[in-house]
Formats: structure tokens, C-alpha cells, sequence
């Protein structure tokens, strides 16, 4: 029966669904088995009512990895989640999953299969009057889409934003739309350097007064803004309590982290190493706190430690050298992570490693402005004070300026740029590079007299070099 039906018409049906596999996921092939890991830490230790979606996702990374038959069981769990637990949402709320079987099937072969599916979309369609024939504009489908998106890394996150804020427009006060949003722009925050998720987050955790999950990004959030002590009241709350605990564990320990309290943290972390030993997150957070140890005992020798203090120091750098590694074996692609294992290279005066590796910071193309920028500010630090090269060090400090993006390495890049000027200028007046560059970091700090007077000074000095140069003796 299946040979009577036409592949072709079948396809050009199959891509007007809304489902993982036309929504234009972006993931790197590299970061398919942290996508996968994560997918299953979150289906075992995050307590959401909003599970469905992540079975979903997690048929189509099978897919991905040609694990079809696998993909099938994922699909069957979804359903089985509706049916159990949305039945008053059964036919919506399977849409996304029909979309996805019948596009597994087509994959496989089974076309008869696939058509099955297909109709099922058409009836659902047909049922609640939509315009088309094979979707429908609801905001359950936009959130679904949101989810899908969101889950898929930064990449994806502008366009996750738009499918949440599309949602809202709807229902504004549903708490799964009002969940995801705030997730969303708390994702994107660090790209904007600014607090566009403090108040989604309040609105998210008003409507989702029992998700510890939500309230723990907002102690996150108010960290950012200096309101800490309210923080701490609901990291405290959550860590009280034993719903997605595994999750907790993780951003309390970041929480306590950034206030200073390393060994708290590192305990925290620990904890939650034990229940998931493969978590990109977690490598990488226990690796900030030996890293946050190692500037503690650096601060407090004046970076001439003796004794257990440099056995101690030494013990530290190895730790977040071996926790940065193992985040990155986990998630290949993880640049902050690369970033700061650069950083320990130097530390542990391994410059070659610590070479090889800004390269591959560098080379992957960051997906955050941020990253990119440090990238080159701590590379032009190394090339400057390590491998002494001023010209190789200024070059990358204008590419991080180059960056517009306002943040502290920005403005560093800035400091350090007018150090090297002045150095030059002070070996000699006449430098004409220096003198380019004064000008051009006061032009950076918007005082533009200052600017132009050695713009000039640089372009006299220019023109008379050229001058001396057309006029100087004739080589015959």
C-alpha cells in the first residue's frame, strides 16, 4: 500500500508542519552528545511540568545521530506524557509530536506511516478551523517552537525570544510562556550586558511560585544588580527544598562562587558531580572556583608564593586545568571554557599550550560578543607581557575594540593601547605609530581636541617622511 503513495507530494506536505524538523534548528555536529547529555540530565533531575517538548527534542538529536528506532521510543514517551498528564490539551498538544513521527517515518521509508501521521495533523487542523492545511497559528505552537529553540544553545536564542513574545501577546500571565521567556532573555543577557530578564523573571516566578528552578536564575539576576541578600533568600528557599535539586546544586553554587564563598560552592558542586559526571556546566564552574583560589593566593603573596602557599597555588591550577579540559571533552565548542583554560595555561607558565589554545578560542568564532572581545584582549596580555611582542599584542587589542560591544575588556584594550603608546612615544617623540594610536584612543574617550592634536602631529610627520623619501637620493 505504501508503494501507491507519491514521495514527492508527501515531502512538499511534510514541510508546511511546525515540528523540530522544520523549525531550522541550528547544532553544530561537535555539540550533538552535550545537546544529548543534557537532554537526559534534564528529563532526570529537572521536576517540570513542560517534559513533553524535551522527549521531542530528544527524538529528533537521535535522528540526528541516525538512531531512528530510539527516536520512535522518544516520540512514544511523548505521547504517552499527553495523554497522561495534558489531556485536556491532547490534540494540540500532540501536533508537534505527529509533525515529528511523520517526518521519522518519511526518513525511514515508511511513507504509509508517515501519511498516517500527516492526517492526523490534517484533521487536528480541519477540527479547530485553521487557515492551513498541515499547521496552526496558536500560541501553543509558538511556545513549542520557543522550547525547541531555546534548548538548542545560543545560537538560537533571538529567534527563541521572538517565539515566546509571540505567545504572550496571547496569554500573557501563562506560566509556561512567562517561564520560557524569562529563561530566554536570561540566556541573553550576557550578550546585552545589561538586566532585560529581572523583571520576567519576577513575573515567572509570581506565576510559578513552586519552580525552584526559575527562582534560582532570579537570585542570579539580583546578584547582577547588587541586590544579593534578597538573592540569598530564595537560593536558601530553593536549596531547601528537594524538587530539581540536581539543578539548584549548580546555580546556588555559582551564587556562592561570585560572593566569595569558593568552598561552599566547591561542596555544592561536588554534590551534583556525583549524580551527573558528564555535565559540561558543572566541569567548568568547579574549575572557576580553583581558578577563583588561584587569584585568592596570587592576591595574597603578591603573586610570590612560597612554600604550601606554592604547592597549594600549584595543586589549584592543575584542578582548574583538568576541570576546563573535562568541560571541553564534553562540549568541544564551549568557548568560555577554552578561554579560561588559556588563562591557567599562562598561569602555569605553560605558553605554548596557552598559545595553541587562544588560537583555537579564536578559531572557533565565539557565538558571544563578550568572549570574542576577551578572546582578544587576554591574547594581546599574553603576546604582550609573555612573548614581548608589542606589535603583535596592539593588533589585538584594536580587534577587541574593533568588538562594539561595551564591556570591561573593551575598555582595558583601551588602557593598554595608551600604555603602549606612550612607551613608544617616550623611546621616541617622533613615533608614528604612537603617535596614531594616542590619537586614536582619545578619540575612544571622546576627547577630541586631544585626538586631533596628534592626528595631526602623526600626519606632519607622515608628510615630511614622504616628502624626504620622494626627494632623498636616487638609486641608479
Amino acid at each position: 500500500m505504501g508503494e501507491n503513495i507519491d514521495a514527492h507530494q508527501l515531502k512538499e506536505n511534510l514541510v508546511q508542519l511546525r515540528c523540530h524538523f522544520t523549525w531550522g534548528l541550528v547544532v553544530e555536529d561537535s555539540e550533538v552528545p552535550d545537546l544529548e547529555n543534557r537532554i537526559w540530565e534534564e528529563i532526570e533531575f529537572l521536576d517540570t511540568k513542560y517534559n513533553v517538548g524535551i522527549y521531542n527534542l530528544l527524538a529528533y538529536v537521535k535522528h540526528l545521530q541516525g538512531q531512528d528506532e530510539d527516536a520512535l521510543q522518544s516520540l512514544n514517551e511523548a505521547e504517552d506524557l499527553i495523554h497522561r498528564e495534558h489531556a485536556d490539551l491532547s490534540d494540540i498538544g500532540s501536533l508537534v509530536t505527529w509533525g515529528n513521527y511523520a517526518w521519522l517515518y518519511y526518513h525511514m521509508g515508511r511513507l504509509e506511516e508517515a501519511q498516517t501521521y500527516l492526517d492526523k495533523v490534517e484533521d487536528t487542523c480541519q477540527k479547530f478551523a485553521s487557515q492551513f492545511r498541515y499547521s496552526m497559528e496558536c500560541p501553543e505552537m509558538d511556545c513549542a517552537e520557543g522550547w525547541a529553540l531555546l534548548k538548542c544553545g545560543r545560537q538560537n536564542y533571538v529567534r527563541a525570544r521572538a517565539c515566546f513574545e509571540k505567545a504572550l501577546q496571547v496569554e500573557p500571565e501563562n506560566p509556561e510562556f512567562s517561564t520560557g521567556y524569562a529563561i530566554t532573555l536570561y540566556r541573553l543577557d550576557s550578550d546585552h550586558n545589561n538586566v532585560i530578564s529581572l523583571n520576567p523573571l519576577r513575573q515567572a516566578v509570581r506565576l510559578n511560585p513552586a519552580d525552584t528552578y526559575i527562582k534560582v536564575l532570579l537570585a542570579l539576576k539580583l546578584q547582577d544588580v547588587n541586590q544579593e541578600d534578597e538573592g540569598e533568600m530564595y537560593i536558601e528557599e530553593a536549596l531547601g527544598s528537594t524538587t530539581s535539586l540536581m539543578y539548584i546544586l549548580r546555580y546556588a553554587a555559582k551564587f556562592y562562587r561570585r560572593k566569595g564563598c569558593v568552598e561552599r560552592a566547591l561542596e555544592l558542586l561536588q554534590r551534583a558531580l556525583r549524580e551527573t559526571p558528564s555535565s559540561a556546566f558543572l566541569h567548568h564552574q568547579i574549575g572557576l572556583c580553583y581558578r577563583s583560589q588561584v587569584f585568592q593566593i596570587n592576591e595574597a603573596t603578591h603573586k610570590q608564593p612560597i612554600g604550601q602557599d606554592k604547592e597549594k597555588l600549584d595543586n589549584m591550577v592543575r584542578l582548574a586545568i583538568f576541570h576546563f579540559k573535562s568541560a571541553l571533552e564534553q562540549r568541544p565548542t564551549f568557548d568560555v571554557a577554552l578561554l579560561h583554560l588559556a588563562h591557567m595555561y599562562v598561569t602555569a607558565k605553560d605558553y605554548r599550550k596557552a598559545e595553541d589554545t587562544f588560537q583555537k578560542v579564536l578559531l572557533i568564532k565565539p557565538q558571544e560578543q563578550k568572549i570574542l572581545q576577551e578572546g582578544h584582549f587576554y591574547y594581546g596580555r599574553f603576546l604582550e607581557f609573555q612573548k614581548k611582542s608589542e606589535a603583535d599584542a596592539i593588533r589585538h587589542y584594536l580587534k577587541a575594540i574593533e568588538v562594539k560591544f561595551a564591556s570591561p575588556a573593551r575598555e582595558k584594550s583601551i588602557r593598554s593601547l595608551e600604555k603602549l603608546a606612550l612607551r613608544k612615544l617616550q623611546r621616541d617623540e617622533s613615533d608614528l605609530e604612537g603617535l596614531s594610536l594616542l590619537g586614536l584612543v582619545y578619540k575612544l574617550k571622546g576627547e577630541i581636541h586631544k585626538a586631533l592634536e596628534y592626528y595631526e602631529r602623526a600626519l606632519s610627520l607622515a608628510a615630511v617622511s614622504d616628502k624626504a623619501v620622494k626627494h632623498g637620493p636616487q638609486v641608479i
